[in-house]
Parts: C-alpha cells; sequence; structure tokens
C-alpha cells in the first residue's frame, strides 16, 4: 500500500502524542534571574521567571495580568520562550506560527501588511481602517498595526497567545485572541551577548545585547539587530532580486528597583525596514494576459513556484516605528498600582507594480502615518482572604493619516484600448471623439486616482475582575469590560480619467434630449430634464429605454473599463464621518483543582471589536443611503438621501463606508494536568463572533461586509513528554470547525452555511529535542526538530473577476494548501558562553500558496503569494 510522504509525516507526529505533556513550559529560560513566589519584591511588569520547583518545566505568565504558573492559569493560552524562538530560528511573529497551531499569520503585499488569526478568526492588514481582532501587545502596550509589530524578534523572554475572546482585560481589539511579547528586562548583573548569523541568500543576520547597574538602584539593557538579506525571487527583465530582508532594530531601557515599594521601567525604540517586497506570481492567465504582451509586456504565465517574475518597477516597502514607554508599578501593603504610558510613531511607504508584468499599465502608492497614545492604569489586590480584585482603565488615541493613489504608465492606454476594442487598437479614440473628450485623455500616462482619508479614533474603558476561592479547591471568576469608542473620518478621492467620470446611460439621454431640444449637451441641467420628462413623458420614456439596452447603447460596453469610478467625500451632508460604540463585556469563570497536579476550569466569555472603517478607494454608501440606477445611472436612479440632497456624482454604487462591531461569545472547559515528566492541556470551544468584519479584495480596493453571524466549534491539545532529562518531545493539536451561519450580504452573494475559506481542519505542530552532555564540561549538543502541518484547505470562497459569482466560486475551489513543514537545529553550547549551531527551516522545501487574489483591473486572471522557500544558516553566539 502507498503511503504519502505527508501521511507519513503525520504519522510521525502522532507518535509523539502517545504520552502526554504540557507543550508549552518544555524550556527553562535562560540567564534570567529566579525568584521566589514569596519574594518581597513582586513581579508586576510581565516578565516571566522559572518557578522555584522541582519541575523545571513550570514557568509563571501574565496572561489574566497576575502572575499564575502556566498550569494555574485558567485559560487556553500557548506559551513560547526565547529559548525556543533562539533553537528554531524564529525571527519574527510571522514564524510564530510554527510552534503555536491556533495562530495563523500571513504576509501580504507587503512588508507591512500581516493579518493575525486564532481559531479562525482574524482580519484587519490591508485596510488601514479595519482594526485587528487578534491584540498584539508588545511589553504590555498594545501595538494597534501590523506594521509595527512584525520586525525581528530581539531579545524575547517569551511570547503568550491568549486563544478566545480577551476583551474583559485587553480590550477592544481582543475579540479573537492576543499575542503577548514579553522581553527580557535590564538586570542588576552585568551581561549580555552579540551572535551573528549567516545564511543562504547572503543572509547575515548580527544581534547584540547588554545590561548592567548604573547604580545599586537602576540598571540598564542595549540591544539591537540587523537582518539582512538577498531576494529570492528574480526579476527576469529588470536583472534585481525581491523579496529581500533589510531592517535593523534598537531599543534602550532603564529599570528603577531599590527593593523598595515603587518600580519604574523605561523602554525606548527605533526600528526600519527597507525592503523590496513583496512577489505576486500568476496563477491563472486570463484573457487579458495576451493583450499584456501585445503591448511588449512579459509575464511568467502560471508558474507561481518558478520564483521568477516581470516587472516594470521594484516592490519598495519602507516602514518606520519608534516610541517609547514608561512603566510605573507601586505596592501599598496587599494592593499593587500598575501605570503604563507609551506613545508611538508609524511610518509606512510602499509602492507597487500591481499589474505584475513587465509592461508600464498602473502603480500604486501607499503613504501612511499612525500616530498611538494609550494610557492603563490597574489596581491589582494580594489579599490572604478569599476574594482578590483587579480594577483598571485604559485610554486609546489614534491618528491615521493616508495618502494613495494609482498611477498609470505609458503602456496603460494601449492595453486598455485593446481590451476594449477586443485586441483591435483604435477604440478609445472613436469613444473621445463620441464624447467629446481630448484626444489621448482616456487612460492617459500619469495619475489616475488619488485618495487623501483621515481617521481619529478615541477610546476608553474600564475592566475589572474578582476572584472568590470558594474553597481551597474551587475559584469562581467574575470580570467585566466596558469601553466607550468613537471614530471621526474623513475620505476624499479624485478619478482623474474622463471616461469614469461619465456615466454610460446618463450621456446618451442627455445626447438625445439635447437633439429634441436643439440645444447644446452641456445646456441639459437637471432641471431640464426634469421638465422634459413632464412634459413628454413618452420620448422620455423611449429615451431611457434605449440608454439602458445594450443592443442600442453601445457605449454600454464600455463599463468594464470604468473600474474607477468618482467617489462621494466623506463627510458630506448625508453621511457624517463617524462612528459612536459601546460595549459591555465579561467574563465568567470556575477553576476547580482537582489535585494538587490536575486543574480544571469553565469559561463562558464575551468580546467586543469597534466599527472599522473602509479606508479604500471601494468605500461606497450604504444602500440605506443611496439607490443607483441601472448600470449606475444617477438620472433614472430612484428618490434616496444622496440623490435627493444633489451629492450623487457619475457611477455610484453602493457598499460600505464602515463595518459594524463585532461582539464575540466562547463556552471552553479546559484540563491542564502538569507531572514530573509529563502533562497536557485540553480545551474544547464553541466561539461564535456576530458581525464578522470581512475585509475582501475586490481587484482595485477592499469590500468592508459583516457576516452577520461565524462561529467555530474545535479543541486544542497539546502536550509533553520528558522520558528521560535529555530528551522531549512536544505534540500541539488543534482542530476547527467553522461555518458561516450567516453571511447574507458577501461579495460573492449569500455564503450562509458553507464553510469559511483558508482555516484548516486540523494543525499540528510538534517537535522533538535532545540535550546530550559531555560529561562534567558543562558542554552541552542540542538537537531539535519540528514539524508543521496544516490539513488540506481552500484558500478563498471565491473570486470576483470571472463575470458571475458561480463562475468565481468554481474557480476558486482549484486553490487548496497543505502544509507539511520541516525545521531543525543543532547547537553545541559551551559553559565559557560560547555557543555554534546549525538550522534549517523549511527542510524539504514545502511551497505552498498563502493567498489568493483577483488580478487588478485584468478580469479572469488570477494571482497569488507563495511561501518561501528553504533557508539555512549557522550561527555563532556568545554570552557574558
Amino acid at each position: 500500500m502507498h503511503i504519502s510522504v505527508s501521511a507519513r509525516l503525520l504519522v510521525g507526529a502522532a507518535a509523539f502524542a502517545l504520552t502526554p505533556a504540557s507543550v508549552f513550559a518544555q524550556d527553562v529560560i535562560e540567564n534570567d534571574p529566579v525568584r521566589t513566589q514569596d519574594n518581597d519584591a513582586e513581579m508586576t511588569d510581565g516578565t516571566a521567571e522559572v518557578a522555584p520547583t522541582t519541575n523545571p518545566n513550570v514557568i509563571v505568565v501574565t496572561a489574566t495580568k497576575r502572575e499564575q504558573t502556566l498550569q494555574e492559569v485558567p485559560v487556553s493560552v500557548s506559551v513560547t520562550t526565547g529559548e525556543t524562538l533562539e533553537r528554531a530560528e524564529i525571527r519574527d511573529l510571522q514564524d510564530l506560527q510554527t510552534v503555536s497551531p491556533s495562530l495563523r499569520v500571513s504576509q501580504l503585499q507587503s512588508s507591512a501588511n500581516t493579518t493575525f488569526i486564532i481559531r479562525g478568526f482574524g482580519n484587519g492588514a490591508n485596510n488601514a481602517g479595519v482594526e485587528p481582532s487578534v491584540g498584539v501587545f508588545i511589553d504590555n502596550v498594545f501595538r494597534s498595526r501590523s506594521a509595527a509589530q512584525i520586525n525581528d524578534i530581539a531579545n524575547v523572554q517569551r511570547i503568550e497567545v491568549l486563544r478566545g475572546p480577551q476583551s474583559t482585560l485587553f480590550g477592544k481589539n481582543a475579540s479573537a485572541g492576543v499575542i503577548s511579547v514579553i522581553t527580557r528586562e535590564p538586570q542588576f548583573n552585568f551581561g549580555g551577548s552579540v551572535s551573528a548569523t549567516y545564511g543562504n541568500y547572503d543572509n547575515i543576520v548580527l544581534k547584540g545585547d547588554i545590561t548592567g547597574p548604573l547604580t545599586d538602584s537602576v540598571a540598564f539593557s542595549l540591544d539591537a539587530n540587523l537582518n539582512k538579506r538577498d531576494g529570492y525571487v528574480d526579476v527576469v527583465n529588470l536583472d534585481e532580486k525581491i523579496n529581500e530582508r533589510d531592517r535593523y532594530s534598537v531599543r534602550g531601557q532603564l529599570l528603577f528597583d531599590n527593593s523598595g515599594p515603587l518600580r519604574i521601567r523605561a523602554i525606548g525604540d527605533y526600528s526600519k525596514i527597507d525592503e523590496l517586497c513583496c512577489f505576486a506570481g500568476n496563477l491563472i492567465a486570463g484573457p487579458t494576459v495576451p493583450l499584456i504582451f501585445a503591448v511588449g509586456g512579459q509575464i511568467e504565465r502560471e508558474d507561481v513556484f518558478s520564483d521568477r517574475t516581470y516587472l516594470n518597477q521594484l516592490p519598495v516597502n519602507e516602514i518606520e516605528s519608534y516610541g517609547g514607554s514608561l512603566q510605573a508599578d507601586y505596592e501599598i501593603g496587599a494592593i499593587s498600582l500598575t501605570s503604563i504610558t507609551a506613545y508611538r510613531e508609524l511610518r509606512s511607504f510602499s509602492q507597487q507594480d500591481v499589474d505584475f508584468s513587465s509592461a508600464d499599465v498602473v502603480a500604486e502608492f501607499r503613504d501612511q502615518a499612525i500616530d498611538t497614545f494609550t494610557q492603563e492604569f490597574r489596581v491589582t489586590s494580594d489579599f490572604d482572604g478569599p476574594l482578590n480584585f483587579l480594577l483598571g482603565g485604559f485610554y486609546f488615541k489614534e491618528d491615521v493619516t493616508q495618502n494613495s493613489g494609482l498611477t498609470n504608465g505609458p503602456d496603460a492606454r494601449p492595453f486598455f484600448d485593446l481590451l476594449a476594442g477586443r485586441g483591435r487598437p483604435g477604440t478609445l479614440a472613436g469613444v473621445e471623439a463620441g464624447l467629446g473628450f481630448a484626444s489621448g485623455s482616456i487612460f492617459a500616462e500619469g495619475p489616475s486616482t488619488r485618495e487623501f482619508f483621515t481617521l481619529e479614533n478615541e477610546s476608553y474603558s474600564i475592566f475589572g475582575t474578582v476572584d472568590l476561592e470558594v474553597t481551597d479547591r474551587l475559584t469562581l471568576t467574575g470580570g467585566f469590560n466596558y469601553t466607550d469608542d468613537k471614530k471621526d473620518f474623513a475620505l476624499q478621492q479624485e478619478s482623474l480619467d474622463p471616461l469614469a467620470n461619465t456615466n454610460l446611460v446618463d450621456a446618451l439621454i442627455v445626447g438625445q434630449i439635447a437633439g429634441a431640444l436643439g440645444i447644446a449637451p452641456s445646456q441639459v441641467t437637471p432641471t431640464v430634464i426634469g421638465q422634459f420628462a413632464a412634459a413628454q413623458p413618452g420620448a422620455f420614456g423611449a429615451i431611457s429605454a434605449a440608454a439602458i439596452n445594450p443592443a442600442t447603447n453601445p457605449l454600454l460596453a464600455l463599463r468594464p473599463l470604468q473600474f474607477l469610478p468618482p467617489f462621494l467625500n466623506v463627510p458630506n451632508s448625508v453621511e457624517p464621518g463617524q462612528t459612536r460604540d459601546d460595549d459591555w463585556s465579561y467574563t465568567l469563570r470556575a477553576a476547580y483543582d482537582v489535585s494538587d497536579n490536575i486543574n480544571a476550569y469553565f469559561t463562558y466569555a464575551t468580546g467586543f471589536k469597534a466599527s472599522s472603517v473602509n479606508l479604500s478607494r471601494d468605500s461606497r454608501p450604504f444602500p440605506s443611503d443611496f439607490t443607483p440606477g441601472p448600470f449606475g445611472s444617477t438620472i433614472l436612479a430612484p428618490s434616496s438621501p444622496i440623490r435627493d440632497a444633489g451629492l450623487a456624482v457619475p457611477n455610484l454604487g453602493t457598499g460600505t463606508r464602515f463595518a459594524l462591531p463585532e461582539k464575540a461569545k466562547v463556552y471552553e472547559i479546559g484540563l491542564k494536568a502538569q507531572f514530573d515528566r509529563v502533562g497536557f492541556n485540553l480545551a474544547l470551544f464553541d466561539q461564535t463572533l456576530e458581525n464578522f468584519q470581512s475585509n475582501v479584495f475586490t481587484g482595485t480596493g477592499f469590500a468592508l461586509a459583516n457576516a452577520e453571524e461565524q462561529s467555530t466549534k474545535g479543541f486544542e491539545f497539546d502536550a509533553t513528554v520528558s522520558p528521560t532529562d535529555p530528551l522531549v518531545f512536544t505534540f500541539a493539536l488543534t482542530y476547527l470547525d467553522p461555518t458561516y451561519d450567516s453571511f447574507t450580504n458577501s461579495t460573492l452573494g449569500d455564503l450562509t452555511g458553507q464553510r469559511p475559506a483558508d482555516i484548516p481542519e486540523f494543525t499540528i505542530a510538534t517537535s522533538g529535542t535532545y540535550t546530550h552532555e559531555f560529561g562534567a564540561s558543562g558542554n552541552l549538543l542540542i538537537g531539535r526538530v519540528d514539524f508543521y502541518h496544516e490539513s488540506n484547505t481552500q484558500i478563498v470562497n471565491g473570486l470576483t473577476g470571472f463575470g458571475s459569482t458561480a463562475a468565481g466560486i468554481a474557480v476558486a475551489r482549484q486553490f487548496r494548501r497543505e502544509v507539511n513543514q520541516v525545521n531543525a537545529s543543532l547547537a553545541f553550547v559551551m559553559d565559557n558562553g560560547f555557543e555554534l549551531s546549525g538550522y534549517v527551516r523549511n527542510l524539504t522545501n514545502e511551497r505552498y500558496l498563502t493567498a489568493v487574489f483577483d488580478g487588478v483591473a485584468q478580469a479572469g486572471t488570477v494571482s497569488g503569494y507563495p511561501n518561501a522557500p528553504r533557508t539555512y544558516g549557522v550561527t555563532g553566539r556568545f554570552r557574558f
């Protein structure tokens, strides 16, 4: 019987699960001070420490903003330690999914766009107005945008991934979960490390950190890293490479701690990314591709894994992220006060050839600036009695500015002229003459659209939890969060193409009325049209019928070229350009210690994410505000607030300006067990998201729509076994069964009852680590192999560029992904602090698609993003 490679890998992975254990507590954190749990200098900064126990695998986490061991915390949370990050050569949050199977991470068309998904829920990267459903915190500071999160992970102590709604303690942007990154704080013992990595594609990674005391009560730390790598995708016609790495960061910290009641930690950081990224390959060469060749362009047809492409300009990504935070902790007896103040700025510029060919047809740029201020304050008790509480408040203010636009290249007019003439030139010149446009004005070289978007978001919340120890083993917890969120936005756009600014139904109506009255078309005003319709209703009816009939109005054949219509600016007299949301979220939990080694819990929790705004050129009025006439006609449009206010612009359609708030709820049962050499965690959940904010690329912008209800049932199981001291096996399995319970207004029509795409049914992350000691020398040889699997999954529910919904759904079914990725490393660690290691990621060079989307302004053409090929290298490190 033939067994596939993936099946053999799955069998091997399952073998690791035969003996249970706690997957996330496998590594002892190196070079961190060990504190006893009754230490007077209680930690409130969110750092992880090895607990004083005979079992070195017990670590302390702060998933509930209190210090608890991983076994005790009644939350489905995974923890990846800094040592695991080093051994697995995980450099940024994009690679984190290979050790945390409930988390999925995808990077899209630029270095600034990374989407985090937990249990199948998540969104927000491509559209600056769409807030993420997974909150990312770095050293307790909320990072609201993905471009501020994805730089190389430096000097990390641990990463906690909290699964399910976490809005009670983490606010409005945690309806799907939380990623909390905790870095090492300054130490009062002098030390540090330096490391250098060299890998294929000339990858050079340099890292260094140093820490020590400035005085008896003030310690400092400074760390920096540089990551440079050649691209692995050849731009054949330009003799260049893209999908490179070129990024660096620096960070400084000060810690005041005199063993008294006050403790202060200040952090400042700066990071920069300047990369040529990201490659999108051709999956389906549609009917427009021969026209690309006809204007002298080239494209790598339907060979996305060749790592070859043709472009007329290289994709530019420039990102600067910088800011600072100040955390102060003060103890008054059994009460701890914590204040966290942070301010951050993000600057992101990207420019890309969006026709993905060597023809200079159309390019896009985005220039974003995001300024964020946050303030958190909380009071926490640590009474000896059965009752304890946490009470806090959080303030968030963010200003978003985006300049963006599309620019026509010199090949735009000949390309679209051939498209209009079905392969024959000259059609656009005839249209210009017939409609009175200037010669050569349709798809002329130069700006095609220009957009200016602003968003001001101000939010505050109050939150709290109360823990009641009913008995020594039973603890009941109640928590709440009230959030008030307001957004004010302004959207302006210019569509500069004269054809886009002309409705083809209205053009014929105006021309016919002008001819009937013997006046110039410019004299046919709305008043004249109304008078003509009233005086000659029969003639007006005949003219209107001819205008909407393709057989009698040949101009309607040009509608596919009007994909960038003018924009109704916001705010206006009908649309105020604002959202106002408020919500109560809460958590109810019972945690029970079955024994000293086994803990169980039951949780019912709700979550909230405020309204998101469609900051894209596809932002359009709600149907309740405007009803377009046939083929977008304004003259034939029925009464609506926008039409009656005289605001309608040519070819105005309907869609969404913003999406309603998401509201999540989850029922979860969990079991945690930890013994000397084995342990496991199990969580069963039923999670529902009302008004899930679906953000779908349409070829020119984004359609933002609410799925009325999306649910996921499933379980998460993770385990580790250490049969002997040198050997550790880990295994983590996630099963997800998602459904669109109701999604009637998607871009693909009614998806109710269907399975959301891009959510694998099974995800596995497993590893084996062996540590060999060389006698009493203190030298170690550490080998690690890990395996990551996603079951076969359809990548996208449908595509919009195939003429009909049914056709788009049928085409999408062919795009599926199965992941079987193997990573390995071998390290020689010497007692004197020197370490030499080798690594390989994606050992078998497994290639798969991460995303699929419609070609820009090329109906029937499909593009996709492939994953990275095999990478490998060696690292030398010295700790002192």
